[in-house]
């Protein structure tokens, strides 16, 4: 990490500029804000669990709409 120091005679508003500016150059504000929002993917087993949830689920509603129980969408509304 680099250290920003004011300069003897500057004054705050130039060296809050370049300070943004050299940490724009430096990439580690995006850098920071891209992991803010990472999203760590789910192990296989979760994901096994998931699908077989998910499959059941559906195969329930395909079987409801066999017997009737259930009336068939014509348009998917996505």
């Amino acid at each position: 990490m680099s250290e920003f120091k004011r300069k003897k005679g500057e004054n705050f508003e130039s060296f809050l500029r370049r300070f943004n500016t050299a940490l724009i150059r430096s990439q580690k504000l995006k850098i920071a804000r891209d992991k803010k929002y990472l999203n760590k993917k789910d192990n296989k087993s979760k994901q096994k669990k998931r699908a077989i949830a998910s499959k059941k689920i559906k195969e329930k509603n395909e079987y409801l709409k066999k017997i009737g129980k259930i009336k068939e969408d014509l348009k998917k509304k996505w």
